[in-house]
């Protein structure tokens, strides 16, 4: 209390305890307090509420863009192509004996079996393992979410891809029906959970339900159902597109540039008006406008525009008009470039890459892909552990169980998935820099050249199998090139020691 709350308090308590309660509600956060210039939001449900209300409206309007609006299309084919890259996540096994090391023969026919398998993942044998993945993540960042199942051991009515009975089903959110809730039973947007909130089922129609109505649904297992979702909440179940939060400025900027592109062509059509003074025959004019024809009307004259023309047929009092559409607008390329920066912040896409604006320094293109890649890198660490890491997990079971890849009695089950999943390298601006600053690191001992091998988006096993191989070659044909370490040592040897070299 201040003295003149003392003083109060003192003649008056009744007095001071009120201005005491007054202090006590206005000591609170300015944000909190509405007012007429800021109105406060007011959505207080919860998140599966919100979801429920607004994810099948938001998945069609991002669908939509996508297909229409070229700048959305690209936006997402940067962030996929950035998560999950041309060759998908990369897997290197790495399953380790109770001792710790390496099991190097189980670990090589894993990686057979895992190739053969990449051929056919899924139940249609229409789409190779990378482009699985593409499509999968396209499918989670578009919609919000995307689901596959697990299809494990022989089927009557399915052939699998490889010799590992295993395949998978992906599916769109639209196949697990998203306004099927039941909270009496935990049941929760399709999701059967427990009393705990962990989802223990699936409620999946059992064909397109955009295709036939009436369809009926059956409960996958919990374990055999994968969901790759955006989740920005605790305690959500469903997914909400990435483009949530930029979905209204992108329809403005699209309507906008459309009206820039009509316009444009309005003021590309050249238009031209004879004017004429009200005292030479405008309206109002005793002449009524020029000479009329016979029948009262007044003449069309037509003037074919051409360059370096002189018009010499104006009556008394007429002159020459041109519309101005005031286009192209100057205003146009900033005010777009304005947009699109604040749908790259709200859809964690690089500025550069949806723009395809390159404009700037080494200095400043690379810090914005250093800042941007940890976006990339985040997005991919979510899409590994939803989707690349249990289907590994899995086939890697499916494998030891069918007899088709047996574990080694030295090899702890738990320990047979063990795997480094490779994500995108970050691209290289510079070439030449980046490769001296590598060389520097790894001279020093700051780094390994595993690690600079894997930054240029390699696998170092490949890279040792390559060179290997290609060493043989040349030792064979009887080539001798400056690359290996050790031919070059012996090249310099013998430099040095050519006659007229010595003191």
């Amino acid at each position: 209390m201040n003295y003149l709350d003392q003083v109060i308090a003192a003649v008056s308590p009744r007095w001071g305890l009120r201005r005491a309660q007054a202090r006590h509600v206005m000591a609170q956060y300015e944000a909190a307090r509405p007012s007429r210039q800021r109105l406060s939001s007011q959505a207080v449900g919860s998140i599966n509420a919100m979801v429920q209300a607004s994810a099948s409206a938001v998945r069609a309007q991002a669908r939509d863009l996508e297909r229409n609006h070229d700048i959305v299309r690209g936006a997402l084919r940067v962030l996929v192509n950035n998560v999950v890259g041309a060759n998908g996540i990369g897997i290197e096994p790495q399953p380790r004996t109770a001792k710790g090391e390496v099991h190097e023969d189980y670990a090589n026919q894993l990686r057979g079996a895992w190739m053969l398998w990449q051929k056919k993942p899924e139940v249609t044998h229409r789409l190779r393992w990378p482009l699985a993945q593409r499509l999968m993540a396209y499918t989670w960042l578009r919609d919000g979410e995307a689901f596959a199942q697990q299809i494990m051991g022989p089927l009557a009515s399915l052939e699998h891809g490889s010799a590992v009975p295993y395949s998978l089903e992906l599916l769109e959110p639209d196949f697990v029906p998203l306004d099927m809730s039941d909270p009496g039973n935990n049941l929760r947007q399709g999701v059967q959970c427990n009393a705990w909130g962990r989802p223990v089922g699936y409620h999946c129609f059992k064909g397109d339900p955009r295709e036939v109505f009436n369809l009926a649904t059956k409960v996958v297992p919990a374990d055999r159902m994968l969901h790759v979702a955006t989740i920005d909440r605790l305690h959500q179940y469903r997914g909400m597109s990435e483009l949530a939060s930029v979905i209204t400025r992108l329809e403005d900027l699209k309507d906008f540039e459309e009206s820039e592109r009509i316009a444009a062509k309005v003021a590309a059509s050249l238009t031209a008006y004879v004017k004429r003074n009200e005292q030479y025959g405008g309206e109002g004019s005793p002449q009524g406008g020029g000479a009329p024809s016979a029948d009262g009307q007044r003449p069309v004259r037509e003037l074919e525009m051409m360059p370096g023309m002189i018009i010499d047929t104006l009556e008394v009092g007429e002159e020459i008009g041109m519309i101005d559409t005031k286009r192209p607008n100057p205003n146009l390329v900033a005010w777009r470039a304005g947009q699109l920066k604040a749908v790259a912040a709200g859809m964690g896409a690089s500025y550069s890459s949806i723009s395809r604006d390159y404009d700037g320094s080494y200095s400043a293109q690379r810090q914005e892909l250093v800042e941007q890649w940890i976006h990339y890198a985040v997005l991919a660490d979510e899409f590994v552990s939803m989707l690349v890491q249990p289907v590994w997990e899995s086939f890697v079971r499916t494998a030891h169980l069918s007899g088709v890849v047996r574990c080694p009695k030295d090899v702890p089950l738990e320990n047979s998935d063990d795997a480094l999943f490779v994500g995108q390298a970050m691209p290289w601006i510079d070439p030449y820099k980046e490769a001296m600053a590598m060389e520097k690191l790894v001279k020093n001992g700051f780094a390994s050249e595993v690690e600079v091998i894997r930054k240029r988006g390699q696998n170092p096993r490949d890279v040792l199998d390559q060179i290997s191989a290609w060493r043989k070659d040349v030792d064979g044909r009887g080539l001798v090139f400056a690359s290996d370490a050790a031919n070059d040592t012996a090249m310099q040897g013998a430099a040095k020691a050519q006659p007229g070299d010595e003191e």
